[in-house]
């Protein structure tokens, strides 16, 4: 499908969900080789392995050369499946139970530099990976941060609980052309679109900037501290809450390293804003897909809190956050095209009280 045609689908598709009087121009971004992450099922044998997708017959199917990743992760995949052959590192046979290597998950951060995590059923090869460890830092030059995950289940999820880091940095730096640098650890979210996560910022800053007497914020679902270190400024405190400690705790070395006010919280969003005694003045939400659900969307009515930032993966979902905040109405409105060739897509809403 022309590229013009998904774009104007997808704008079709907000528009109808969403009520705003204003609609900004979507945000495109490049059609090609612009995902920051690859998350490669591993499959084929240990002289030819597969980095890519399994098939209905559980058959590897290698995707090296997909062209919605950016140039550097195609060419990090190359050396890493070459590397883990070398090393011995068999991969996991779903139909027979057997093997190691799971996955291969990589991400590069603007700078080049790479995150690797290496998918184990156990921690049986890890010896082996540590010692071929030099031989991939020389083969992959942008590697800055490896691990191994360990995942023992068998059944079809991405990662296990326990991570082991092999490398002197356990964190890779993500340096936007919005001025703040954010620090990935290996579990950490953060949008597989960079450039169009910076208009994201962006679009975030832009709005609370505009607004009078924005003095203090809560950015919910905060993960590393996207939204909440773009909305700090003077005279301003920002709060960020996000369920996962790594994440906030990465958040709050780059605020220090920055050095905003900004502050936070590990804690589960809903049970934070409902057991707090006050409310802030604006609110960012970028909840999962499934939305901020209806205990949070209550809150939020009946907060006064007077305005509210919310950053959708689906227009579906917060279609009906927004039916549950009738005082809440959209001020403006714009679709951002993180995910192109797919029907998938961001889109940000300013709500006013």
């Amino acid at each position: 499908m022309p590229r013009a045609r998904q774009l104007s689908d997808k704008e079709q598709h907000a528009r109808s969900l969403v009520d705003a009087p204003l609609w900004l121009p979507t945000v495109a971004g490049p059609e090609a080789g612009y995902r920051n992450k690859a998350k490669m099922a591993v499959g084929g044998t240990v002289d030819a392995p597969t980095l890519g997708i399994l098939d209905r017959d559980l058959t590897g199917v290698d995707l090296r050369d997909c062209g919605l990743h950016s140039p550097g992760l195609t060419a990090a995949l190359d050396r890493i499946a070459d590397w883990s052959s070398d090393a011995g590192l068999v991969p996991y046979d779903v139909a027979a139970r057997t093997g190691e290597l799971k996955h291969v998950l990589l991400t590069e951060s603007p700078d080049g530099e790479l995150l690797l995590r290496l998918v184990m059923r156990s921690t049986a090869l890890e010896a082996r990976v540590r010692s071929r460890l030099p031989a991939l830092l020389a083969a992959v030059p942008g590697l800055r941060v490896v691990t191994i995950n360990v995942q023992p289940e068998h059944k079809a999820v991405l990662e296990g609980e326990r991570e082991i880091v092999l490398t002197e940095h356990s964190t890779l730096p993500m340096r936007l052309a919005t001025g703040v640098t954010l620090r990935l650890g290996p579990r950490s979210f953060f949008q597989t679109n960079t450039l169009v996560a910076e208009a994201l910022y962006d679009q975030g800053r832009a709005w609370v900037d505009a607004l009078p007497d924005v003095r203090t914020v809560w950015d919910l679902y905060c993960g590393v501290g996207g939204f909440a270190l773009h909305l700090a400024a003077p005279g301003r405190e920002v709060l960020g809450v996000e369920v996962s400690a790594d994440a906030t705790e990465a958040a709050t070395v780059t605020a220090a390293a920055l050095g905003v006010a900004a502050r936070f919280v590990a804690a589960d969003a809903t049970a934070y804003a409902l057991a707090a005694p006050d409310a802030p003045d604006l609110v960012v939400v970028n909840p999962p897909r499934r939305g901020i659900g209806a205990d949070l969307a209550g809150w939020l009515e009946a907060s006064g809190v007077r305005h509210v930032v919310y950053s959708s993966c689906n227009a579906e979902s917060l279609a009906r956050d927004l039916a549950l905040v009738p005082s809440l109405r959209p001020v403006e409105a714009r679709v951002l095209d993180m995910f192109p060739h797919t029907t998938h897509y961001e889109v940000m809403v300013l709500l006013e009280r």
